[in-house]
């Protein structure tokens, strides 16, 4: 079992930048695969970023690569996703996820673990 916990959202302007938090309790957290998705009022949640156990590898969704970054710190249980250059269409609850694999995943379906999501408003 581990819980997730987000922080960071807020309400920016087109341009600014933002870091997310994902603070998670529970053993093993080197075991996971951690997730970023969003979803905004009207749409289904999508995938934005995901980063492998050891943060060797990351995988993003292509309306965010180039601007926002994945990584994560095993010591502090933490995942953080820094969102920079940021547009109205990023507006989103962004939420964190987890599931057990070495791999990088992607596809919603796959995570077991969810936090209660941080909300993130870009004005134009």
């Amino acid at each position: 079992q581990v819980r997730l916990v987000e922080s960071g959202g807020g309400l920016v302007q087109a341009g600014d930048s933002l870091r997310l938090s994902c603070a998670a309790s529970g053993r093993a957290f080197s075991r996971y695969c951690m997730g970023w998705f969003r979803q905004a009022p009207g749409k289904e949640r999508e995938f934005v970023a995901a980063i492998s156990w050891s943060g060797g590898s990351t995988n993003y969704a292509a309306s965010v690569k180039g601007r926002f970054t994945i990584s994560r710190d095993n010591a502090k249980n933490t995942v953080y996703l820094q969102m920079n250059s940021l547009k109205p269409e990023d507006t989103a609850v962004y939420y964190c996820a987890a599931v057990v694999s070495p791999a990088v995943v992607a596809r919603t379906k796959d995570y077991n673990y969810w936090g209660q999501g941080t909300q993130v408003t870009v004005s134009s």
